[in-house]
């Protein structure tokens, strides 16, 4: 039997230890060594025998798919490392959690739903379009909503140059000038919620993602964490 190889790249991904970018970036930096030799190209496969260090630890093999439900409070930024020096979503989580990446991204002033992984590989492909996962948020709206506007969001607007996929919009509470809706996305562009509503001249005042294809937030409270079963793409 002919033994199986793959890229550096997707390995050291599905370990846990980094996305595949991130690794094409390390090898880069010459923190990747297969049997002693430094890696200086990503395109490198290897196989179950051979040596995989970085930074001078040898990489482990894969584990268990593993997945945790995290309530991200407003405040934080989804990365591990802030050049602003602002607070970070992993630093605010529990020391017991092993190394763990997000699947997606919530910006500073959104809340709600952030899915975590230990394994890399699988957070990519929960993230690509192909997937049409569907990504469910409350949104708090200031200004004139109207039958129109929300009508236009659901044949799709192109913003920019941008094309944005039609939009399922359910208007559910006003309160004065404000009104609470449900968004539901499949393709979860940077900041596409708060582009689409400038186009039509709202305001949001609050976003929550409460969730991610088979993921629901449920009633955990802002910075809590419950790990659940890998529900997609396991294998």
């Amino acid at each position: 039997m002919t033994e199986k190889k793959e890229r550096i790249a997707k390995k050291m991904a599905e370990a846990g230890l980094c996305s595949r970018r991130e690794a094409e970036r390390w090898i880069a930096a010459g923190r990747v060594s297969v049997n002693g030799k430094v890696l200086d190209t990503p395109a490198f496969v290897v196989g179950a025998k051979d040596e995989v260090f970085v930074d001078g630890k040898l990489l482990k093999q894969k584990e268990k798919t593993r997945v945790w439900l995290y309530h991200k409070p407003v405040g934080l930024v989804t990365t591990h490392k802030d050049p602003q020096g602002r607070p970070t979503v992993f630093e605010k989580l529990p020391k017991s959690l092993p190394r763990v990446i997000s699947i997606g991204r919530l910006d500073l002033n959104s809340e709600g739903l952030l899915l975590l992984t230990n394994d890399g590989e699988w957070a990519r492909k929960m993230e690509l379009p192909s997937s049409h996962l569907e990504r469910t948020y409350r949104v708090k709206v200031h200004g004139n909503l109207t039958g129109e506007v929300l009508s236009r969001l659901s044949k799709g607007v192109k913003i920019d140059g941008i094309q944005y996929a039609p939009t399922k919009v359910i208007a559910e509470k006003k309160q004065g000038t404000n009104t609470w809706i449900k968004m539901t996305l499949t393709e979860g562009k940077n900041r596409e919620i708060r582009r689409l509503m400038a186009f039509f001249g709202l305001e949001v005042a609050k976003l929550i993602r409460i969730s991610y294809g088979p993921y629901d937030l449920g009633e955990l409270k802002p910075g809590e964490v419950k790990e659940v079963p890998c529900a997609l793409f396991q294998e």
